[in-house]
């Protein structure tokens, strides 16, 4: 029998972090399709986190992403983030917008181009000091389009090395998160294609070293619970980042593309005893939106997240464990359907009436007036977004 109360006492604890990039003007690869009203600062894009936070009360930090949010005082940004009622989170790299990178950077042939890349992520530690920060986050769009085209080896112990620097540099309880793609933009061979490297790579690292799971960087049909579990086993699981993919990328809304995996992603993560924040995971959103309103569909991949979550923690795993036990297969099965097909959202309204919070914080953001604010407000100057 699932305790109701425990439950709403770890849905009221959850916490998301929301990405400052996703708040701006994006799009695909032929086109950014500008909205009213977007970001035009760093500061801007805090504020509209800090709204996502007031309405859903799980989602206290926003990550940075460097150069985007790059500015000439920190502290100044990471006070006025605390004036909004939000923490600064993970500070996330960009070493794959720059011409000197079309070979790669970290891993590129050239070492002066490796020196200025590997210079990039001490400068993300450096603002990790400034602003409080505990994880710097990496992604490599390092690859080659061509057999041949440069040694696959050399180009992993060029990783390595610049791998290293970074964690010498981390002090406190600052760790690094290392993400990975199964491919794009290298079309031949990417250079960290998939979980396992970048696990191997953490494990040569030091144990202040985690994976970071995208939830669309998989090959289809890949099993992303048992990399979950797997790496919870491990201790080596440090972060998500929470988008859904469909055919080959991953900038939809957390849970729009296949619920029944996130639910089954989150119930290894309660069965792992990972879902409160003392475990240190860090649960970040990870999207693009197009051609939606930002801050909706913000708000609706927390609710998303959350509703996959109260799912997860509702799972029977005294029967579960009996039918497993006992080799039921059908009965196991039902478990985990019954919890999945039910209707949670009645309990998360409670939990946020609890709070003092709107139970519907998407109509409480349509009715707040925001959306007509930042549109009136936002006049001039350079919107924020892909390339800015």
């Amino acid at each position: 029998m699932t305790d109701l109360a425990a439950v709403k006492r770890a849905l009221a604890a959850q916490r998301i972090e929301t990405p400052s990039w996703a708040f701006a003007n994006s799009g695909t690869r032929f086109k950014v399709f500008a909205q009213p009203g977007v970001p035009r600062t760093p500061q801007e894009k805090i504020a509209d986190a800090a709204v996502v936070h007031r309405l859903t009360g799980v989602a206290p930090t926003v990550a940075l992403h460097i150069p985007w949010d790059r500015v000439d005082d920190y502290a100044a940004l990471t006070a006025y983030a605390a004036s909004e009622g939000v923490g600064i989170g993970a500070i996330n790299t960009n070493v794959f917008q720059d011409d000197d990178y079309k070979l790669g950077s970290v891993t590129n042939p050239d070492p002066g181009i490796r020196r200025k890349a590997t210079d990039h992520l001490l400068e993300a530690i450096d603002i990790m000091d400034r602003t409080g920060s505990r994880d710097l986050k990496l992604w490599f769009s390092d690859g080659i389009n061509y057999p041949g085209q440069d040694d696959l080896r050399s180009r992993q112990d060029r990783l390595a090395a610049a791998l290293r620097e970074a964690y010498d540099r981390l002090t406190g309880d600052q760790r690094i998160l290392l993400e990975y793609k199964l491919f794009e933009p290298a079309f031949y061979a990417t250079d960290v294609p998939d979980w396992g490297t970048s696990y191997a790579h953490c494990v040569e690292l030091g144990e202040r070293a985690t994976v970071c799971i995208d939830t669309g960087h998989h090959a289809p049909g890949t099993n992303i619970e048992f990399i979950v579990a797997f790496l919870l086993r491990q201790g080596r699981l440090g972060a998500f980042d929470f988008n859904s993919r469909f055919y080959a990328d991953d900038d939809l809304m957390a849970g729009a593309a296949d619920p029944f995996q996130l639910f089954r992603i989150m119930y290894e993560i309660v069965r792992g005893g990972a879902l409160d924040p003392a475990y240190g995971i860090n649960f970040m959103l990870d999207q693009c939106h197009n051609i939606e309103q930002k801050i909706p569909a913000i708000i609706r991949s927390v609710l998303n997240i959350q509703e996959a979550t109260a799912k997860a923690l509702l799972v029977d795993r005294d029967a579960l464990g009996r039918a497993q036990q006992s080799g039921d297969v059908l009965e196991a099965n039902a478990v985990l359907m019954d919890a999945y097909n039910t209707d949670v959202r009645p309990l998360l309204a409670e939990v946020r009436a609890d709070a003092g919070l709107d139970p519907d914080p998407v109509g409480a953001y349509r009715r707040s007036g925001y959306q007509e604010k930042i549109v009136a407000d936002r006049v001039g100057g350079t919107q924020a977004g892909w390339g800015a």
